[in-house]
């Protein structure tokens, strides 16, 4: 999860780019007559400010809760493999446990360098699938968050927002803001109905969200 966290943190990077890089689009485009369903709400007085909870926009979107199942599925064979590899290997420990001075030290060796051997191959196994799910699981992170990232953009110039704060993760720099300030479920809301990706029939319980004054 440390590693998904760094990728949105990334993923956010870009999104603040491609923020920057609207608003030097935006004269060059004055001259085209904007549909009505874009209008952005102008900004007047003090900038509005919105919060974010970047990280869990993205994980409590339609589409990333497919993909994240869909990654499980995928793993499933070979999480279940390293089980039963584990099973073995307690198995040969508790055999030479019980066994003990019973057996011959020719077999007790033997018994021990296969414990050795398994013991070896179930690391060796289980850091190769961790290192493939991580890898498959920030490309579904940062595929979904470069999405997401537009829809956040193209919500906040709707609704008259100047500035958007993300409030995702323990080290996130904003103290305090109101519910009203709050832009993440209906940021979430937009984009899935954007992607047009159903609901999961059953989804995993989301992150708890910051709450105003904590």
């Amino acid at each position: 999860m440390k590693e998904l966290a760094k990728s949105m943190k990334r993923m956010l990077c870009v999104v603040c780019v491609l923020a920057s890089g609207l608003g030097t689009a935006a004269p060059a485009q004055a001259g085209r007559p904007a549909k009505p369903d874009s209008v952005d709400v102008p900004i007047t007085g003090a900038t509005r400010v919105a919060i974010i909870n970047f990280q869990q926009a993205v994980a409590q979107t339609n589409e990333f809760q497919r993909d994240l199942a869909n990654l499980r599925k995928k793993y499933a064979p070979r999480e279940q493999a390293l089980e039963q590899l584990n099973d073995q290997i307690e198995a040969l420990k508790k055999q030479v446990q019980d066994e003990g001075a019973a057996l011959s030290g020719a077999r007790r060796q033997a018994d021990l360098e296969e414990i050795d051997d398994k013991t070896t191959n179930l690391q060796r196994t289980a850091q190769d699938l961790r290192n493939d799910e991580q890898s498959d699981e920030q490309e579904t992170v940062q595929q979904v968050a470069g999405e997401v990232g537009p829809v956040m953009i193209s919500y906040a110039r709707k609704q008259g927002f100047g500035v958007v704060l993300d409030a995702s993760g323990q080290t996130s720099a904003v103290l305090w803001w109101t519910p009203e300030a709050d832009i993440t479920k209906a940021v979430v809301d937009a984009y899935n109905a954007k992607s047009g990706v159903p609901a999961p029939t059953s989804m995993p319980a989301a992150p708890a969200p910051n709450t105003p004054g904590h």
